[in-house]
C-alpha cells in the first residue's frame, strides 16, 4: 500500500476538520507553585519546567508533591488533561505537551496551561501532533521573547489542529485512537531499547571500574608524568577562527566533551597546513585531554587520537605522550581512581581548570602490555554497544526514532483546505 493509500484507508473517506484548539475543549492557565512549595509526599504537582527536563509524553505519577494547603490555589488536572509548556528558554519546548493519566487529581503552577480536551479530540493525540512540523509552524507565529520565549494560552487557543471525521465523534475517536495506537508502539519500543542501553552503561561503568582497579595486586602505579610512562604537552593558541575546511586534522577542547567518545581516528575540524606549521602538535596513539571546563565533570574530558596524522591541539587542551595502549589510559580517565585523583587538583570558580603540571601527578596503574590488552578488548566491546552510532544500541534507537518521526509526520499530515487539489 502506497502512503497515501495508507492514510486514506485509515480515513476511509471522512473529512478532516482543521479547528483551533480553544474550540476543542478549555485552556485554564496555571498559576503559583514555585519549586519551594514542592513536599515529599502529598498531593500530585507538575511545575512546568520538568515538562520538557524530566517527563515523556504521558505520566501516571509526578515526580513532586505539594501540600493539600497549597493544592487547594492551584489550577486541578484531571486524568486525561494535557498540561502544556507557555515558557522556555529555547523555542523548542515551548508549547511541549504532558498527558496525565494518574488516578488521583493533580495540580500545576505558573507557565503552564491546562488543556481539558472535549469528547471530540483525545489529548494524547493531540500531545503527539504537538510534535509535527504543522504545529512548529503554527507555533512560531505566536511565539514572543527574545531571550525567553513565551506562547501564551491565549495564542495556543488560536493552533488549528487537524480533526478526523468532525461529525461523527465516536468514528473521529476511534480514527484518532489507531493513530495513537501506531505512535505508542513506536514510542514504546525506542523506550525499550533505551532502557537497554541504560542498563548496559551501568554494566559497563561497572565492569572498567573493576578492570582497572589493581589495589592490592602486583601491578605498580607510577605518575603519569614519570619519564617511563609519559610527558604532558600544552596546547598551542588553536581557537575556532583558525578551523579551515580542509587541511591538517586538529582537536578544539571543547569539541572533546561535545564531540568526541573515547578514542577517534578522524577529527572533526582542520586548520591549514600553514598554521599547523607553528601549532603544537599531537601524535598517533597520544591522548588530547581538555585541561578547561565549566565543570567539574567535564574537565579532562579525554579523547585517545589513533589516526595516522598528527593534529593541532588547542589551548586549554593538552595532550599526553605516553608508552602505554592508549585506549587503555583513555579508559583510566573515564574511571573513578582517576577522577578522585583529578578533584583535588582543580581550580577556579566559574571556570574549572586542571593544568598539566597537576595532571602529571596523578597514579596510574602500569600493568603488562598484555594486560592492557585484555582490559581494553574486553572495555571496547561494551562502549560500542552504548556508543557507536552505526553497530550499537545508539544506532538502533536512532533508526527507531527516525521510523517513529517518519510514521508520525505520514500519519499527522492532513492536509489542509488551501493545501487540497
Amino acid at each position: 500500500m502506497s502512503e497515501l493509500g495508507f492514510l486514506e484507508n485509515l480515513l476511509d473517506g471522512a473529512a478532516v476538520s482543521w479547528t483551533p484548539l480553544g474550540e476543542l475543549g478549555d485552556l485554564v492557565r496555571g498559576n503559583g507553585l514555585p519549586k519551594s512549595d514542592f513536599t515529599e509526599t502529598g498531593v500530585p504537582a507538575i511545575h512546568y519546567g520538568q515538562i520538557y527536563t524530566f517527563y515523556g509524553l504521558s505520566t501516571e505519577k509526578t515526580v513532586s508533591f505539594v501540600s493539600p494547603e497549597t493544592a487547594a490555589s492551584l489550577k486541578k488536572v484531571d486524568t486525561g488533561d494535557v498540561v502544556i509548556t507557555n515558557t522556555s528558554e529555547n523555542f523548542e519546548d515551548v508549547g511541549t505537551p504532558l498527558v496525565y493519566f494518574g488516578q488521583e487529581q493533580a495540580v500545576t503552577g505558573g507557565h503552564a496551561t491546562i488543556f481539558k480536551p472535549a469528547r471530540s479530540v483525545l489529548g494524547k493525540y493531540f500531545a503527539y501532533f504537538t510534535q509535527t512540523p504543522a504545529f512548529e509552524k503554527e507555533k512560531r507565529k505566536y511565539a514572543k521573547g527574545a531571550k525567553v520565549i513565551d506562547v501564551s494560552a491565549k495564542d495556543l487557543a488560536k493552533i488549528l489542529i487537524p480533526i478526523p471525521c468532525p461529525e461523527n465523534t465516536e468514528k473521529s475517536r476511534s480514527i484518532q485512537a489507531e493513530i495513537v495506537r501506531i505512535l505508542d508502539n513506536f514510542t514504546e519500543l525506542t523506550a525499550e531499547l533505551t532502557a537497554e542501553l541504560n542498563a548496559r552503561k551501568q554494566q559497563y561503568n561497572y565492569y572498567r571500574e573493576q578492570l582497572l582497579d589493581y589495589e592490592g595486586k602486583a601491578v605498580e602505579h607510577l605518575p603519569m608524568g614519570d619519564e617511563r610512562v609519559g610527558t604532558f604537552t600544552r596546547g598551542g593558541g588553536l581557537q575556532k577562527k583558525d578551523f579551515a575546511d580542509t587541511g591538517v586534522g586538529c582537536i578544539h577542547y571543547g569539541q572533546i566533551y561535545t564531540h568526541y567518545g573515547t578514542y577517534a581516528h578522524t577529527t572533526k575540524s582542520f586548520v591549514s597546513e600553514e598554521f599547523a606549521k607553528k601549532a603544537r602538535m599531537a601524535k598517533p596513539d597520544d591522548l588530547v585531554i581538555a585541561t578547561t571546563s565549566e565543570n567539574d565533570e567535564d574537565v579532562c574530558k579525554a579523547v585517545a587520537w589513533l589516526g595516522d596524522e598528527d593534529i593541532a591541539v588547542s589551548s586549554d587542551a593538552c595532550f599526553y605522550s605516553h608508552k602505554l595502549n592508549p585506549k587503555f589510559v583513555a579508559y583510566f580517565f573515564q574511571t573513578e581512581q582517576f577522577q578522585k585523583q583529578k578533584r583535588i587538583y582543580i581550580t577556579g570558580a566559574k571556570v574549572r581548570r586542571v593544568n598539566a603540571d597537576n595532571l602529571a601527578k596523578i597514579l596510574i596503574p602500569v600493568p603488562s602490555a598484555e594486560e592492557q590488552d585484555r582490559v581494553v578488548n574486553i572495555l571496547d566491546k561494551f562502549d560500542t554497544l552504548t556508543t557507536s552510532l552505526r553497530e550499537g544500541l545508539p544506532r538502533e534507537i536512532k533508526l527507531r526514532q527516525q521510523q517513529y518521526e517518519y510514521y508520525r509526520d505520514l500519519l499527522l499530515s492532513f492536509p489542509k483546505p488551501e493545501e487540497a487539489p
